[in-house]
């Protein structure tokens, strides 16, 4: 069988562009899985990361809490009166969406380039007072070399990739209410930091049946501000199976696993105590190819969190669309690479 990955960090946090969009979706996770191997494509994704309920006082974490969309905020980019102040209001959430632009080219059979241009739009409700901020964020790129090549063989097949890369600051980082202070760093469009990460992939299949683990590990510098965030570390599991339906379709319905661990925020070099996660989620995918065309799609909710003075994880949602290119030719060409 056939696998195609579609890196996302570890993602952390995750091209997005918010602390809880990089510490998941943004160097080493995979998401969605194609019967494509070693093709160069192109796709748009995006994904809704929601965060709502405060667990110290028993509130249940909702996946659409009131105000919150899924796909755009109310407005891109407003302010009715925020003020960064949790005090338990049950109506308190944080929504961090992403529309990323990625892209993946194999310089040869073994060598990968990966870029991802997001566009985020964030939102942070509390106490009934909301703020929106959207733009384009934090460009990522990456590389990863395919250290196991393990494909063309009856029975089991397995690939082994390893790689790291960077979140460069392209992101706004800046923005002033309207009495001139900074909004806090995860309602930027940036951090203003230049981060690099490292992950391994490691991807099996056996006839029918698929397993993929992607694990991530991230450091941050400072930006001008001297703010920068925790080391974060990231893991992805994903078991499929593969349904052929004709000639030219594939179904792979999937469960899909992801735990990710940050200290949050630091100032200065030390931690501030804010925005410290300590997550992890379970829940289905399915992935639909035609051709060369491919729908990824993914629902994940909480299955563990840990305890926080800020609204809890309730929840993600991705959805992406791809073309993957019939690549037959490398730049880098050597016959010893199979």
């Amino acid at each position: 069988m056939k696998s195609k990955n579609h890196v996302f960090l570890v993602g952390l946090l995750l091209g997005g562009l918010a602390l809880p969009a990089r510490a998941c979706d943004i160097c080493g996770c995979f998401m969605g899985i194609t019967p494509y191997d070693n093709q160069s494509t192109v796709s748009l994704m995006h994904r809704y990361r929601i965060f709502n309920g405060y667990r110290a006082l028993d509130q249940k974490p909702r996946f659409f809490p009131t105000g919150a969309r899924p796909f755009f905020p109310s407005t891109l980019n407003g302010d009715n009166g925020y003020a960064h102040s949790h005090k338990g209001n049950s109506g308190d959430f944080e929504a961090f969406r992403v529309v990323e632009l990625r892209g993946k080219y194999f310089l040869s059979r073994r060598v990968e380039l990966n870029a991802f241009v997001p566009y985020v739009m964030n939102t942070s409700q509390i106490n009934g007072k909301q703020l929106n901020s959207s733009g384009v964020g934090d460009v990522t790129v990456f590389a990863g070399y395919h250290l196991i090549r393990q494909i063309e063989t009856a029975g089991v097949q397995s690939r082994l990739i390893v790689g790291g890369g960077a979140k460069l600051p392209t992101g706004e980082y800046t923005r002033l209410n309207d009495r001139g202070r900074r909004y806090p760093l995860l309602n930027q469009l940036g951090t203003g930091t230049t981060d690099g990460f490292i992950y391994a992939n490691y991807i099996a299949g056996f006839h029918s049946f698929g397993l993929s683990i992607n694990s991530s590990y991230r450091r941050s510098t400072e930006n001008t501000f001297r703010n920068s965030l925790a080391p974060s570390t990231a893991t992805f599991a994903n078991v499929f199976y593969r349904i052929p339906m004709g000639t030219d379709w594939q179904i792979y319905p999937s469960a899909q696993f992801f735990y990710e661990k940050t200290k949050g925020e630091m100032l200065e070099g030390q931690l501030t105590g804010e925005h410290a996660m300590d997550n992890a989620l379970l829940g289905p995918g399915l992935d639909l190819y035609y051709k060369n065309i491919s729908l990824n799609t993914s629902f994940q909710l909480p299955i563990y969190t840990a305890e926080t003075d800020h609204p809890a994880s309730a929840g993600r949602m991705v959805v992406s669309v791809g073309y993957s290119f019939n690549q037959s030719k490398y730049l880098l060409h050597r016959k010893a690479e199979r």
